[in-house]
């Protein structure tokens, strides 16, 4: 640990433990307020001996960042809304050729061109439902720039180890925020790398469904060689029609996210043992959304809090355990309501339960919490 505090803001956060998680290529096209990523990256990626380059537009980032991938290093990209927009399709083309890759999305206003320089988290259902077709992907949301830095780190480690591309969601306000962290030594990390195959090149396939449903990947030029597209494909990669390999390649991408939940999603819970009421938030609004469940609670109201780190897969069980116990539900968001209905489906829509919106591209207040909360008695 370094001896004094480091001021960091969030991109910055998320810069430093792209390079701590072994991060070596960065391919991207400036956007506000994601910028200072790649700036930092471009500075940051020569010195560790990685590669830096800004792209025409976003839809050449991610294609970048995937061929990288495939190299054999750990890329990311980093975007907002607009840019987020463009790459879906890249998101889904990884889904399905099963490619590690992380991508930031620090989220603004919208839609379109929407509130460039202010705070959002407007792109909730987009980072799960974006791209076209069953999929499955990992999504993390910090609340500070500390978790900005680690989260970064475990990004990384989720893409490398479930070969599936990963999205960090910052609102502006994560992105923008200077906070003091301390960074520990790198060396002391615990980094996933992805599995590479052991077998000879020619007994190798690229898509064979293990037990885990994680198949080893081996870098081009390696002397692997394997067919990778977006077609939904058999285990040696190639093109099909067959019914029962177009299952198995399907239930392949769900089952490796899926069954291991326990492993990836993440929560945060305080003072539920007790609570009548349950507050949930995330990102920035969850800072806000703490503050006033501490001043409720000192005003002897039993009210809990509940924060989705992993907002998808959604901690659909871990919340169900918490949720059953309570008589109403507050779901804090800084937008028009995406969350509150995956909440209403954990909850199967027989609680009490309010949404606390705010949408103009500023944070949500404590007050604001404090008085839906005592309006609703």
């Amino acid at each position: 640990m370094p001896e004094k505090a480091i001021l960091m803001q969030g991109n910055e956060a998320c810069a430093e433990g792209a390079i701590a998680a072994g991060c070596r290529f960065f391919a991207g096209y400036p956007i506000t307020p994601s910028t200072e990523i790649a700036e930092s990256l471009s500075e940051k990626l020569p010195s560790v001996g990685g590669k830096f380059i800004q792209m025409e537009d976003e839809i050449g980032s991610i294609g970048a960042v995937l061929g990288a991938s495939v190299a054999g290093l750990k890329a990311m990209t980093a975007t907002s809304g607009p840019g987020f927009s463009l790459m879906q399709e890249g998101i889904g083309f990884a889904c399905m050729a099963e490619i590690p890759a992380v991508i930031i999305n620090v989220m603004r206003g919208g839609p379109s061109t929407g509130l460039p320089t202010k705070t959002s988290q407007g792109d909730i259902m987009q980072a799960r439902w974006g791209t076209h077709g069953d999929h499955f992907l990992i999504a993390l949301i910090p609340e500070s720039v500390k978790e900005s830095f680690y989260l970064t780190i475990k990004a990384f480690n989720l893409s490398e180890k479930y070969r599936v591309p990963v999205i960090l969601l910052l609102d502006e306000a994560i992105g923008h925020m200077r906070e003091k962290i301390f960074l520990p030594e790198y060396s002391d990390l615990l980094l996933e790398n992805r599995v590479i195959p052991m077998l000879p090149p020619q007994w190798y396939k690229p898509y064979e469904v293990t037990p885990d449903f994680i198949t080893p990947m081996a870098p081009f030029g390696t002397g692997y060689r394997y067919n990778i597209t977006g077609l939904t494909h058999d285990e040696m990669g190639f093109p099909t029609s067959k019914e029962n390999e177009i299952v198995a390649n399907m239930n392949k991408l769900r089952d490796k996210i899926l069954r291991s939940a326990g492993d990836i999603v993440d929560h945060e819970a305080l003072y539920t043992d007790d609570a009548n009421t349950l507050v949930i938030a995330y990102g920035s609004g969850s800072r806000s959304a703490k503050e006033a469940v501490e001043y409720l609670r000192s005003r002897r109201r039993k009210v809990g809090f509940f924060r989705p780190i992993t907002i998808w897969p959604f901690p659909e069980k871990e919340l169900a355990q918490i949720i059953k116990k309570v008589d109403q539900v507050f779901v804090v968001e800084m937008n028009q309501g995406q969350i509150i209905d995956v909440v209403r489906k954990v909850e199967c829509f027989h609680k009490k339960i309010f949404g606390i919106n705010r949408y103009d591209g500023e944070m949500i207040t404590p007050n604001q919490i404090i008085s839906k909360i005592r309006e609703a008695r």
